[in-house]
C-alpha cells in the first residue's frame, strides 16, 4: 500500500505539470498563431458525368472502374451504321452538286459554240433558199404556171425555216455568254448547303464515340454493352484531380489574415511527414454555421466562412473525403489571386 505522503507528492506533481502546461500553452500558442494559421478540413474534388450526344445502343467499353483517362481518350461507342449511312448519302449529294457547279462555272466548251454556229449558219442557208422558192412561186401563180397551194407551202416553209434560225441564232449567242449569274449562284448556294450537310453528318458519327472530357479517374461505370445511350443518360462518373482542393473553414478572428492567392501546404494522416504545395483559391462571401461534422457540438452553432485551397496532386496521393489539415504560413503579402493552372510561383513545396 502507498503510503499518504507519496500519494499527497503524486498528486502535487501532477497539478504542478498540468500548471506548467496550460502556462506553457498560453504563453506559447499566441507566438504560434501569430506564424501559421491551421485549419481542417476534407478533400474535395469536382465531377463530370459524360454521356452521349446521340442515341443508340452501346457497343464497346474500353475503360473499367479506378482507371486513370486522359483528356481525348475514347472511352466507349455506340452503334454507327445509321450515321455511316446518312454520311455516305450526304457526300453523294455534295459530289453530285459540286459537278453541276463546275459545269456552270466553266461555261460552254469550244466544241458546244462551233455546233452552235453551225447549226445556225444551216439554218439561214435554209431559210434564204426557202425565201427564193417562196419569191419564184409568187411569181407563177399569175402566169398559172404554179397553183395557190404550192404557193402557200412554200411560204410557210420560208417561215417555219427562218424562226427555228431565229432560235439557233440566239442559241449560239447564249453558248457565247455561258451561264446566268442567277443560275451560278443558286448552283453555289445549293452545293454550300450540301457542304454544310456533309460536315453535320460527319459531326453524327463522331457524336458515337464518347471521349474523355478531362483527365482523371473513371469512378463508376453506370450503363454497360447494350444499354440504350442518349444524350440524357451518363455512361461514366470520372473524378478530375488537377487542381483539387481541401474544403476547410476559418472563423471571423481569423477571416482578415486570410487573402486569395496565399500559398498554404497540406498534410494528411496517410502520408505523415509529406507536404503538398497550395494556395488559397476561393473564400466565401457569405458566412454559414460550422458543419455538423466538422467540430463538436459547442462549436457547431459559431459562425465560419469556406475556403478552398487549391493543391495539385501529381501523384495521386489525395483522395476524395479524404481529411486533411492545412497551414498558411503568416505574415503573408497579400497576392493577387492566381490565373488557372498549378501552384503559383511561390507556393514551392518543402
Amino acid at each position: 500500500m502507498m503510503s499518504l505522503t507519496k500519494r499527497l507528492f503524486l498528486i502535487v506533481l501532477v497539478l504542478g505539470a498540468l500548471g506548467a502546461g496550460v502556462f506553457l500553452y498560453f504563453r506559447l500558442y499566441p507566438e504560434r498563431r501569430a506564424h501559421e494559421l491551421v485549419l481542417y478540413g476534407n478533400v474535395d474534388l469536382r465531377e463530370v458525368a459524360p454521356a452521349f450526344y446521340d442515341n443508340g445502343p452501346i457497343t464497346k467499353i474500353l475503360v473499367e472502374e479506378g482507371e486513370i483517362v486522359k483528356k481525348g481518350e475514347l472511352l466507349a461507342t455506340i452503334d454507327d451504321r445509321r450515321y455511316a449511312a446518312s454520311l455516305t448519302q450526304a457526300e453523294g449529294n455534295l459530289d453530285n452538286q459540286g459537278a453541276v457547279l463546275k459545269k456552270l462555272l466553266n461555261g460552254s466548251r469550244p466544241e458546244e459554240i462551233e455546233e452552235a454556229k453551225k447549226t445556225m449558219e444551216a439554218l439561214k442557208t435554209t431559210a434564204l433558199n426557202d425565201e427564193v422558192t417562196w419569191t419564184r412561186y409568187l411569181r407563177l401563180v399569175p402566169a398559172n404556171a404554179a397553183t395557190l397551194q404550192q404557193r402557200d407551202d412554200a411560204r410557210a416553209s420560208y417561215e417555219s425555216t427562218w424562226k427555228q434560225y431565229e432560235a439557233a441564232q440566239q442559241a449560239y449567242i447564249l453558248a457565247l455568254k455561258g451561264p446566268r449569274i442567277e443560275d451560278i449562284d443558286a448552283a453555289r448556294a445549293a452545293y454550300e448547303a450540301d457542304q454544310g450537310a456533309v460536315a453535320l453528318a460527319r459531326h453524327e458519327l463522331a457524336d458515337t464515340r464518347l471521349d474523355a472530357p478531362s483527365d482523371g479517374i473513371l469512378e463508376d461505370r453506370i450503363l454497360e454493352v447494350g444499354d440504350m445511350a442518349s444524350p440524357s443518360s451518363p455512361v461514366f462518373t470520372i473524378a478530375l484531380l488537377n487542381p483539387l482542393w481541401v474544403r476547410a473553414y476559418v472563423d471571423e478572428r481569423d477571416l482578415g489574415r486570410v487573402a486569395l492567392g496565399m500559398r498554404a501546404f497540406v498534410t494528411t494522416d496517410s502520408f505523415p511527414g509529406r507536404r503538398y504545395a497550395g494556395w488559397v483559391g476561393f473564400i466565401s462571401p457569405t458566412s454559414e454555421f460550422t458543419p455538423k461534422t466538422v467540430e463538436t457540438p459547442e462549436l457547431r452553432t459559431a459562425l465560419v466562412y469556406q475556403v478552398r485551397i487549391f493543391v495539385c496532386n501529381a501523384k495521386n496521393e489525395l483522395r476524395l473525403g479524404m481529411p486533411a489539415t492545412v497551414t498558411i504560413p503568416l505574415p503573408q503579402p497579400s497576392p493577387p489571386k492566381p490565373p488557372p493552372g498549378c501552384v503559383p510561383a511561390n507556393a514551392t513545396a518543402r
